[in-house]
């Protein structure tokens, strides 16, 4: 196993985490920022509004994207063990 086949593993490794968690984090974002607008709007300075939202919204959204994420995850793991015996060399 060379520097270079590490160094592909970890790379898609990491695209696969990035990929993966970012939906759920842009939904977290959104809806951070949609209820700070809001805190902002109505002047409400109540610093805990934004947690049962957020953890609404991610939970919704862990919901419907879950069996994508469950995939791309299962796939990456596939590809990764089916070249095992390239890498105990």
């Amino acid at each position: 196993m060379t520097i270079d086949d590490v160094t592909q593993i970890m790379s898609s490794g990491l695209y696969t985490i990035v990929i993966t968690a970012a939906p759920v984090l842009l939904v977290s974002l959104a809806v951070g920022l949609i209820v700070s607008i809001f805190q902002t709007v109505t002047s409400i300075q109540e610093q805990t509004l934004t947690f049962v939202p957020k953890l609404l919204a991610i939970f919704a959204a862990l919901i419907i994207l879950g069996h994508w994420m469950l995939n791309n995850m299962v796939n990456y793991l596939t590809d990764l063990w089916s070249d095992f015996t390239l890498y105990i060399k």
